[in-house]
């Protein structure tokens, strides 16, 4: 198990670039099955969970190439449908949540699929039933193992369906467009996702030759087609570590620009962090962020306290909801974060709380945090990173706290931010990492 020494107290400045967004990443390599055509695929984060996903497709019979770091082409022209019955797989799948959108592809494509009940973060109840409701609409035949913890399904021809959504699951919504890309007929999808990884999703089925409408709204109308061809896609640049690097700036007191960070598709992000005080400037698709002593949390109109909650796009996406978390533990004012989505990804608090934060955990998906306006800073301690957001949310805590942190367990980090020690020592933290 790696470990991170973080020495705290230390102002960083400089540049910052954000890595393609892991979330998209996931979601567009599994469209590769959908034709057996080559497909490249630039910017693609080199972290673990990536990795992973690729790997398993390699294994699976795709011909992979790394032409250069997170350039990469794709070719599913020979697939091994055998793969997916084997310990390996069962192995390797069963650690990666985002390999159950191998699903859409293969079912549309080859009419099965198989995928182990995935693994991933331990931040709650993530059920797949939009997942296998919206296949069924399509025509699958769905079957549970629950002795092996094993999925099936089956369709001898999928055919297009009016669908509403009992939740906006993003990756849901992706295994269900994936497959009625090539299902008879059309598809009408209520309540779909709309997030950016989504419509990043859609443009590179649409480049690929699929007919899909609505593309940004909750409403999807895919019109099935025969084939898919190949295409060239770049993925956009990672919003939740945007996110993390405006949180790292404040708690830091840092000078940071960050780089062609995808100001378009951050949506609401930007403004969130302006209602906590934070100043963000944007200068043409970079962000500045001075380095600021104090940042004040706005109050409500009628003076009450400020209330931070994610909600599916375009509201504030969940995976921040951590980072605002730890920026209002040295904020002028309280603030109410509510995470609706997730019941366990408060828990990391009291590792805060150790470090001096005053804040109030009133039940498992809302605390109070009262700021500590940097008149007190939080003091080092040995933490364990429990998942990923949270991971680096306590990274953040401990490079602005007083001494030397350890973060075990930082493999949960290293699968969503690619070589983020290195990064942040480049522009003045002081981060060893231990195995």
């Amino acid at each position: 198990m790696a470990t991170f020494k973080i020495e705290g107290g230390k102002q960083l400045n400089g540049d910052l670039f954000p890595q393609g967004a892991k979330n998209e990443a996931l979601q567009v390599i599994c469209a590769v099955l959908l034709t057996s055509s080559k497909v490249h695929i630039s910017n693609i984060p080199e972290i673990q969970d990536v990795i992973r996903l690729i790997e398993i497709l390699t294994e699976l019979g795709v011909k992979t190439e790394r032409v250069s770091k997170g350039n990469y082409t794709f070719q599913a022209d020979q697939i091994k449908l055998d793969y997916l019955k084997t310990e390996l797989f069962a192995r390797k799948a069963s650690s990666l949540r985002g390999s159950i959108m191998i699903l859409g592809p293969l079912l549309t494509r080859f009419g099965i699929g198989y995928i182990p009940q995935p693994g991933g973060d331990k931040i709650g109840r993530r059920r797949l039933d939009t997942h296998f409701t919206g296949l069924q609409k399509l025509g699958a035949t769905f079957t549970y193992n629950p002795d092996q913890h094993f999925y099936s399904v089956q369709a001898t021809k999928l055919k297009g369906s009016y669908m509403l959504l009992d939740e906006a699951s993003v990756t849901g919504t992706a295994n269900i467009v994936m497959a009625a890309s090539m299902a008879e007929g059309t598809t009408t999808i209520y309540n779909a996702a709309c997030e950016p990884y989504i419509q990043q999703l859609c443009k590179m089925l649409v480049s690929m030759g699929a007919n899909i409408e609505g593309t940004g709204s909750n409403l999807l109308t895919i019109k099935g087609v025969g084939s898919l061809t190949g295409c060239s896609h770049q993925i956009l640049p990672d919003m939740i570590e945007v996110g993390s690097f405006i949180g790292l700036a404040a708690m830091t007191n840092s000078e940071i620009t960050i780089r062609n960070a995808g100001i378009q598709h951050l949506g609401i992000i930007p403004e969130q962090f302006k209602r906590m005080g934070i100043y963000v400037e944007e200068r043409g698709d970079d962000l500045y962020i001075p380095t600021q002593e104090h940042y004040e949390i706005e109050t409500f109109i009628d003076g009450s306290i400020m209330n931070i909650a994610d909600a599916p796009w375009p509201g504030l996406t969940p995976d921040l909801l951590s980072i605002f978390l730890v920026i209002a533990t040295q904020a002028k004012g309280s603030v109410l974060i509510h995470q609706k989505m997730f019941e366990s990804r408060l828990f990391f608090v009291d590792k805060l709380i150790d470090m001096g934060a005053q804040i109030i955990l009133c039940d498992p998906h809302r605390a109070t945090v009262i700021g500590l306006d940097h008149k007190y800073m939080l003091r080092a301690t040995n933490m364990t990173s429990p998942d990923i957001r949270a991971g680096v949310a306590l990274l953040i805590a401990a490079l602005s706290a007083q001494g030397t942190s350890k973060i075990s367990n930082i493999e949960q980090i290293d699968r969503g931010y690619e070589n983020i020690d290195d990064r942040l020592n480049a522009i003045g933290a002081r981060i060893t990492r231990t195995e």
